[in-house]
């Protein structure tokens, strides 16, 4: 896909992708997520995200709010382990308007005590009912275990104790520590000229103060292998199995991808859906993800079932694993695997807001940005072998963690 980027003195880049759609999609991406706080700090990175969205210099809430909204716009944010993302999807007329926008959250916000302690009320609740999915909630207590007294182990909202403690003095210390402008990329994907992007962006981003660093990262330390059940106020256990593994950098991490979906990934044709649900009909939801991270990255095995099915079901799972691990993939069924994860990747391409963040995500990351055709190359460049290497590693039962949630008697 074709691309232009330009560089703004205080190193904010601009990216700007050609569309022929009526509608444009734009982002801001932050270097900056849970992993980049401290102890203290934890929950500081999704507690502003929130907070910008509250008050600047010369607007209130409801304006803020309404900006985009009032024209039929979509204006968003969320956080990760290791960025901050605000998103809008809006027609193409408003470009300046949105950009504006950008700058005036990201930039301006005021952080209003009062409101600081409202979105505290907020985010409590938001953990609150994030605890009460235990499908969800696992996945956070897994990484704990995995990512043992490292930041990456922490959950994104913080915990209730260390959100009722933020204070304005910590919300501005963080942004300074962490907002710098050369991690910063705000992209464009519309019908739009390289140049008016470019003249727009630079109008208000330009001007913003040069804060140039390096978040002090520190890779995790592998664990060894980790089992443990806990007893919980359900009905349906819960389990994930996993490890710490590849990072975005690693040389088998497109050979990861694969082998994941193949495995548990996208769709009803996976190897474990089609043996644990249909064939077995033993959990409802079985699934496997491969994120990887600037430094690691993490394997993880999800499902859910009856607390009697569970060792039946981890016993067809180890088989499977071992099937990968014994005996190689024929060059057919790679091929075919192959062919599923580029349609896949296609199809995805039409999530335009999807398509707009990932760009950005990966200049910031690699300062480049692969076409479809280098990323389907990469993908077909993947052997058996390398295939069966990774299972070795990755698939190996000694190797895994493994946390149960069992419904308690």
């Amino acid at each position: 896909m074709e691309y232009n980027v330009h560089r703004l003195s205080n190193g904010i880049r601009l990216l700007h992708v050609p569309s022929s759609s009526s509608i444009s999609h734009a982002c801001i991406v932050i270097n900056a997520g849970s992993r980049d706080e401290t102890e203290q700090e934890s929950g500081m990175a999704h507690f502003i995200e929130h907070l910008i969205f509250k008050r600047t210099q010369k607007r209130s809430t409801n304006q803020i709010l309404s900006r985009l909204e009032s024209v039929g716009g979509d204006l968003n944010a969320y956080t990760t382990k290791e960025y901050t993302c605000i998103h809008a999807s809006f027609l193409n007329p408003y470009l300046e308007r949105t950009l504006e926008l950008f700058n005036d959250i990201v930039f301006h916000s005021v952080f209003p005590e009062e409101e600081i302690e409202k979105e505290k009320s907020i985010v409590l609740d938001e953990i609150a009912s994030y605890l009460d999915q235990p499908e969800e909630a696992i996945y956070d207590d897994f990484e704990d275990i995995v990512f043992k007294q490292h930041p990456l182990g922490r959950n994104i909202l913080g915990t209730k104790s260390s959100v009722k403690k933020i204070t304005k003095a910590q919300v501005l210390n963080f942004i300074k520590n962490n907002y710098h402008t050369d991690k910063i990329v705000v992209a464009v994907l519309g019908n739009y000229s390289f140049s008016k992007v470019t003249k727009i962006g630079s109008k208000h981003f330009d001007a913003i103060e040069k804060n140039t660093g390096s978040n002090v990262r520190v890779a995790p330390t592998p664990i060894a292998s980790t089992q443990l059940i806990l007893k919980k106020p359900i009905v349906q256990a819960h389990s994930v199995l996993g490890m710490q593994t590849y990072s975005r950098n690693d040389p088998y991490k497109t050979g990861l991808l694969l082998l994941n979906n193949i495995i548990g990934g996208t769709g009803m044709s996976s190897i474990l859906n089609l043996q644990i649900r249909e064939k077995h009909g033993i959990a409802y939801t079985i699934e496997t993800n491969y994120s990887p991270l600037s430094d690691t990255g993490i394997f993880t095995l999800y499902f859910g079932t009856e607390k009697d099915k569970v060792e039946r079901a981890l016993d067809l799972i180890y088989k499977e694993f071992d099937k990968f691990r014994k005996q190689s993939l024929s060059s057919k069924q790679l091929q075919n695997a192959k062919n599923k994860f580029i349609g896949q990747i296609a199809l995805g391409e039409e999530n335009r807001i999807s398509v707009i963040i990932s760009m950005a995500k990966s200049l910031m990351d690699y300062d480049k940005i692969d076409d479809l055709e280098t990323i389907f190359a990469k993908i077909n460049a993947v052997s058996t072998e390398e295939i069966e290497t990774i299972a070795h590693q990755v698939l190996n039962p000694t190797n895994l963690s493994a946390l149960h949630f069992y419904p308690k008697l």
